[in-house]
């Protein structure tokens, strides 16, 4: 069975962003890098990179400098699950730093990919049989931008 590879088009800071991916996740590494040649039809210098291979987690990557014709849109994100709060707090810093927060746990990074912080506790008290408990929890996170989960159960626990 083939695995899909994500390719994330990038003006010119591919290598830049793989290794600030890297950093965050904290497990990664560069597999690979593919530069443009001479006369290419992209018209990018030759020499300068067209293309790094990446891993964060176990999840190949491409990053590709594409120039500047096309930009990331929160129409596609990625969703990072995180099992306690001092998670969220770290991914949310680092992927913030220069970038964007949104709500409901949306970041946008420097490089304006988007990105869920999402802290399994969350979707825990969403699906909780209560629906008005799961309710509470929900209108509580509809008002973060970044998830705080002490406050989500307060609001969920609250009658």
């Amino acid at each position: 069975m083939p695995s899909i590879t994500p390719c994330l088009w990038f003006d010119n800071q591919a290598e830049e962003a793989a290794n600030f991916y890297i950093s965050v996740f904290g497990s990664g590494q560069i597999l690979g890098i593919e530069r443009y040649v001479e006369g290419s039809p992209s018209g990018m210098p030759a020499g300068s990179v067209m293309t790094v291979s990446f891993e964060l987690d176990g999840q190949r990557f491409t990053g590709l400098n594409g120039g500047p014709m096309f930009t990331f849109s929160e129409a596609v994100s990625f969703e990072i699950p995180c099992v306690d709060q001092a998670e969220v707090d770290h991914y949310w810093s680092r992927l913030t730093e220069g970038g964007e927060e949104g709500p409901c746990g949306w970041a946008k990074d420097k490089f304006g990919l988007s990105w869920q912080v999402v802290p399994n506790r969350l979707l825990e008290l969403m699906k909780d049989p209560d629906r008005a408990k799961a309710q509470r929890a929900t209108d509580a996170m509809m008002k973060m931008k970044k998830i705080d989960i002490a406050e989500l159960e307060r609001a969920a626990d609250a009658s």
